[in-house]
């Protein structure tokens, strides 16, 4: 049996009784038609089962429909929300998601970006880089919107509320009697600094340090690894923040196997709200940043920066979640 050939826009054409050059505009949507005439290529075109080539609409028009995604890393969960947020405005606007995951590498990240740049029509960039390191990102020629604040960058940036949400959680632990706080960042990311500034303004405020410690990696693993240090080490130590959820779920396992309990010892809290902060022991207190709803925002203004419209969301407040690993205590006088 002879296999029957894709329908064609001259098949549409013909049967809609109009030029090809009409089909290929209405399909392109770069010119309106009467009603009459749109809704004779809207019957031909699903009659037909036609579907347009975007390889060759994208020569055409000089648009693939396709946006990308730049993310640092894949296994943390808070970014699988921002994603999520990300595509859903992209589909409901006609565009493919490309994603990809510059695994906290500088040297990957610039790769990556810059052969991204040459398929789609507008990136999206989480970088976890300081600017110093992303002088090169004028080189693209997309346009772009970061999902951090860089001083002196313009419009394309969506603002941050780390250092609001930081302050937000050490203000909570000291109005809970805590008055032996440590960090657990991560100084390889421009949100880590924010978040340390905050807390740490905080703290001074209400005449008290914070101690400072530092991961390798954002991870469980480095959580783990630290815990052990903190909780055994010189210096008490009685609420403990970490830089996000997945340090913070790796200091809880450490903590409970080297028979420590948390909150009772020690609070601990984390930032991103992923969902894994309901299944550990204690649930996790966490700081919401509305990871999903910033792929949203983020999406639509670069759709509105390619359409050549104003963007006007508004980014969501950060939220603390409180759950059972932060806990009340009398302050006591060290």
């Amino acid at each position: 049996m002879e296999k029957k050939s894709a329908p064609t826009i001259k098949d549409v054409a013909a049967a809609a009784n109009v030029s090809i050059a009409t089909v290929s505009k209405y399909i392109n949507r770069t010119k309106r038609f009467t009603p009459d005439v749109e809704a004779r290529l809207a019957d031909a075109i699903r009659e037909l089962g036609y579907h347009s080539n975007p390889l060759a609409r994208s020569m055409i028009t000089g648009r693939s429909k396709t946006l990308g995604l730049s993310i640092p890393d894949m296994h943390n969960q808070y970014f699988a929300g921002l994603v999520q947020g990300a595509n859903r405005v992209a589909m409901k606007h006609g565009y493919s998601l490309l994603l990809v995951d510059s695994e906290e590498s500088a040297s990957r990240e610039r790769q990556l970006l810059e052969d991204l740049c040459m398929r789609v029509d507008g990136l999206m960039i989480h970088s976890k880089l300081r600017d110093e390191e992303m002088a090169w990102i004028d080189e693209l020629t997309k346009p772009l919107v970061f999902f951090d604040r860089r001083e002196g960058w313009g419009k394309k940036q969506i603002d941050s509320y780390n250092r609001e949400a930081a302050y937000m959680v050490a203000s909570h632990l000291v109005k809970a009697g805590h008055r032996h706080v440590a960090y657990i960042g991560f100084d390889k990311s421009r949100a880590d600094e924010e978040r340390y500034a905050g807390a740490q303004a905080c703290l001074e405020e209400n005449g008290l340090a914070l101690q400072r410690f530092n991961t390798e990696v954002s991870s469980p693993q480095e959580g783990s690894r630290l815990c052990s240090k903190i909780m055994l080490g010189p210096e008490p130590v009685d609420a403990v923040i970490c830089f996000n959820d997945m340090i913070a779920i790796g200091f809880l396992k450490e903590a409970a196997e080297l028979g420590f309990s948390v909150p009772a010892d020690c609070s601990v809290v984390g930032f991103d709200n992923i969902p894994f902060c309901d299944y550990v022991t204690p649930a996790l207190t966490s700081v919401d940043m509305g990871g999903e709803r910033i792929g949203e925002i983020a999406t639509q203004r670069l759709i509105d920066i390619l359409s050549g419209q104003e963007s006007q969301a508004e980014l969501p407040e950060p939220r603390l979640i409180l759950r059972k690993s932060t806990s009340s205590r009398q302050p006591d006088n060290g």
